[in-house]
């Protein structure tokens, strides 16, 4: 039996990393990871992005089947699939996590918890190093939807609700940043600043989207030039999401493609999504 687990994408409102407190909006971007067991050895293809490394998906596996208390077979198929690109600041890694677990939990018939999963793939991210701060809040902002923020120091939610309905535009450059590459000294310098951002972060989050992208993309000497092109034309909030490169842009419902064809964004890849306000 081949048995499915999805999962979606996330955009930064605040940058985990120069105080350890996080907040992300669900996004309607899909990851799904089909697993099988059975068969003589252990496959994972990404079908999406063939060349990236596929070690945290095998601790994935067998993370899920230590929790379950059951040995890992000899051999599984795993493939995973995903709209979000990788190494851009989208939370590829954290929804995929999220939607190998779910797979594997849903082939062994257990359930798990959808917030003790969302631990259990921070605990898989950390142990193949793919992320800096456990990336807690991004993964809650895949699994949970809404705007979430959370204590990433404790792994623990601070606080979570509904956004409503907005567009959100993503202009993605063509190259990767890597989490290994994060000036993680001049990051906490900014955690002042950053403490400013996460006291307006609930109540008025483009906003503070908009500063942390400021923030972290001056930190990075990263080109903030298409978030500020974007409030001049009117968004509702726009800034670098995670360790970027992509810049994430949120606008009215149904307004998405008409500010991108405003904005004039011929040299980056362009995605259309919508934020998503639950499970």
């Amino acid at each position: 039996m081949t048995s499915i687990g999805t999962s979606h994408g996330s955009i930064t409102v605040i940058n985990a990393m120069p105080c350890g407190i996080g907040a992300t909006i669900g996004v309607d971007l899909r990851t799904e990871a089909e697993f099988t067991e059975g068969g003589s050895c252990r496959t994972v293809s990404i079908s999406n992005d063939p060349t990236e490394d596929t070690n945290m998906a095998s601790i994935c596996v067998r993370r899920a089947y230590e929790r379950a208390g059951l040995p890992e077979p000899e051999g599984w198929t795993l493939g995973i699939d995903s709209e979000i690109p990788v190494s851009r600041g989208l939370k590829s890694s954290s929804a995929a996590c999220n939607a190998i677990l779910r797979a594997v939990f849903r082939e062994i018939g257990q359930d798990m918890d959808a917030v003790d999963l969302i631990r259990l793939g921070v605990q898989c991210a950390r142990e193949a190093k793919v992320t800096v701060t456990g990336s807690f809040d991004d993964a809650c902002g895949c699994g949970l939807g809404g705007i979430v923020m959370t204590d990433n120091r404790e792994d623990t939610i601070l606080d979570r609700r509904d956004i409503g309905e907005f567009d959100v535009v993503i202009a993605v450059p063509r190259f990767k940043i890597r989490k290994s590459t994060m000036p993680l000294e001049r990051l906490h310098s900014v955690a002042p600043q950053m403490q400013e951002a996460i006291g307006m972060a609930m109540e008025e989050p483009f906003r503070a989207m908009t500063a942390n992208g400021r923030i972290i993309s001056s930190v990075q000497g990263v080109d903030n030039s298409v978030a500020e092109k974007a409030m001049e034309l009117g968004a509702l909030g726009a800034g670098m999401s995670g360790s970027g490169p992509a810049v994430a842009i949120v606008v009215e419902r149904d307004e998405g493609r008409d500010f991108a064809e405003r904005m004039g964004l011929e040299s980056m890849d362009i995605i259309f999504t919508v934020t998503r306000c639950g499970q």
